[in-house]
């Protein structure tokens, strides 16, 4: 009996091992498609990122502006889906927080540490003239920044092969604009629209690049037609008290008072302090309308104060105007909110036509369709392309836009209740110059 039940064991035994091994049989391989890929599997595509940096005044005394620049890139990248071609478009906000050696280390970092292969956009000439060092060393190409400073010019110019990645510039030299000033104001005068008793002007402004080269280059042009400057004042970016030097312009009797300042704080209370004191001149101040809300900062107190702001003429501009507000609930200024969707816009068809044209994004290709067709000329943007502000944004001469004609130009304005009528060109002219 103790064999038989030896013998009975071993054989259940031998039988679970044999239906064990049954279920551990390698299955058939499955059928495959015609491509050639076995049935049911998909291999997942691999994502292609760019990232680019936008720089911008998002904190310090120029932030409103960079809310301006942070709203009207996203209108842009959003009306993309943030893709072009098989790359996601990746944004890394770069705040220059209006300070040279803050901005360098903050582009540096998103270079190093967040990957940015290529930028745009930037609002102060400073900040344009010490991030160019970054942009050189790293050979990342940075598009439209708006330091206007002719030293950002003098800079490309003396080395194009290293300064060259600072590849165009939103905003042209100073004194290829303020002449507008000069010919509305002699044009006033010889129309005997405007007597001044004197030729005089005192200048004021910001103590920048951008401040310093503006109101040196229409103290220039000024004197070139027979105005005498009798005082400079430049002061602090984020200055807001000016009732010394208001009431000093004040005591000489100047007939005009011309400068800027890029800082909203700064601008705004220089013209209500003028009206507080008294002051009798005439002022061009340059810049006041770059935010939407001058009228709220200003008041009347802005009556008859004159400056060169483009205008949302086209209804492309008002539904972006329109749109910009729904976003954001500011109103945007043609020449922040405006011209930096126009820059992100053209900076966006500079990276769809190098995609288009080498089949991927890199800092390398990016560059070689700047070097190839948008200094040549053959890349350019324009209303019909979208343009908002100006008809055509071409850099066959960079690192400026071509100003004039039909490119790139600002009108001449005066603000009066709230309003900004157009004094020059004549072509556009609403009034002639209204003098207080």
């Amino acid at each position: 009996m103790r064999l038989k039940r030896y013998t009975l064991v071993a054989m259940f035994i031998i039988l679970a091992l044999v239906f064990a091994g049954c279920a551990q049989a390698t299955p058939e391989p499955a059928e495959e498609p015609a491509g050639g890929e076995p049935a049911g599997v998909e291999e997942p595509a691999e994502g292609k990122v760019f990232t680019i940096g936008v720089l911008g005044p998002f904190t310090g005394p120029s932030a409103r502006t960079g809310e301006e620049f942070r709203t009207s890139s996203e209108m842009a990248l959003e009306a993309i889906d943030y893709t072009i071609g098989d790359y996601t478009i990746e944004v890394v906000w770069i705040d220059s927080q209006s300070d040279p050696e803050k901005a360098t280390r903050a582009y540096e970092e998103a270079i190093v540490q967040d990957g940015v292969q290529a930028g745009a956009i930037n609002w102060h000439s400073s900040v344009s003239v010490a991030v160019m060092e970054v942009t050189a060393k790293h050979k990342v190409p940075h598009f439209f920044g708006f330091g206007a400073t002719e030293v950002v010019n003098e800079k490309f110019e003396s080395d194009p092969e290293k300064y060259g990645y600072w590849t165009s510039k939103g905003w042209p030299t100073p004194v290829k604009l303020t002449v507008g000033y000069v010919e509305a104001l002699e044009g006033a005068i010889a129309a005997g629209v405007w007597t001044p008793e004197s030729k005089t002007v005192a200048i004021y402004g910001e103590d920048t690049d951008w401040g310093r080269s503006f109101g040196e280059g229409l103290a220039g042009q000024l004197e070139e037609v027979g105005w005498e400057v009798v005082d400079r004042q430049y002061f602090p970016i984020e200055q807001t008290e000016f009732y010394p030097t208001l009431n000093s312009f004040k005591d000489q009797g100047v007939a005009l008072v011309a400068g800027t300042s890029t800082a909203p704080p700064s601008i705004s209370a220089f013209i209500k302090q003028a009206d507080e004191v008294g002051l009798e001149s005439l002022i061009i101040a340059d810049g006041l309308g770059w935010v939407g809300e001058w009228y709220d900062l200003t008041g009347d107190a802005s009556n008859y104060v004159i400056d060169q702001i483009p205008g949302f003429a086209s209804d492309a501009a008002k539904e972006f105007a329109a749109a910009f507000e729904e976003k954001s609930g500011l109103q945007p200024s043609p020449s922040s909110g405006g011209l930096s969707f126009d820059g992100m816009n053209f900076f966006i068809k500079v990276l769809q036509t190098t995609y288009a044209d080498f089949g991927e994004l890199s800092k390398e290709t990016v560059y070689q369709t700047v070097q190839d067709k948008v200094w040549t000329g053959e890349l350019t943007y324009t209303a019909e392309d979208g343009a908002i502000v100006m008809q055509e944004y071409n850099f066959s001469d960079p690192p400026d836009p071509i100003v004039g004609g039909d490119y790139y130009t600002f009108p001449v304005l005066q603000y009066m209740d709230g309003d900004q009528v157009y004094i020059f060109p004549e072509s556009i002219a609403e009034s002639d110059l209204m003098v207080p």
